[in-house]
């Protein structure tokens, strides 16, 4: 009887593709190959001044502003406490925001990149 237990615990687990989804993480896995930045995003831009409020006024690409931006929003604890993916705009982040309370953070680059020359 303990072998049919077994027999039939294999049988479940070849229908769920248990062995196939160990060979699809190796498969995903890339060894030592690193991804190289886009030069687009390393380009210096300059931000508007709604935006240079926030991040500062020189030249800096998109990543660094990116980085400021969430640093400014975590200091004055501007992310929502309930929904982490909205972010409060206080009155710096407003203008930058096109006047809205409340943004998404998917929202958020979409409207910052409109303040970059």
């Amino acid at each position: 009887m303990a072998a049919k237990k077994k027999k039939g615990g294999a049988k479940k687990a070849a229908k769920r593709g248990g062995a196939k989804k160990s060979t699809r993480k190796k498969a995903a896995k890339r060894g030592g190959a690193k991804r190289k930045p886009n030069a687009a995003f390393m380009k210096p831009m300059q931000p508007d001044a709604a935006l240079s409020a926030v991040v500062g006024s020189t030249a800096i690409p998109r990543t660094e502003v990116t980085k400021k931006l969430w640093q400014y929003i975590k200091r004055n604890g501007l992310q929502d406490a309930k929904e982490r993916r909205m972010i409060n705009a206080d009155d710096k982040l407003r203008p930058v925001f096109g006047g809205k309370g409340k943004v998404s953070m998917f929202e958020m680059t979409k409207l910052v990149s409109k303040h970059m020359k």
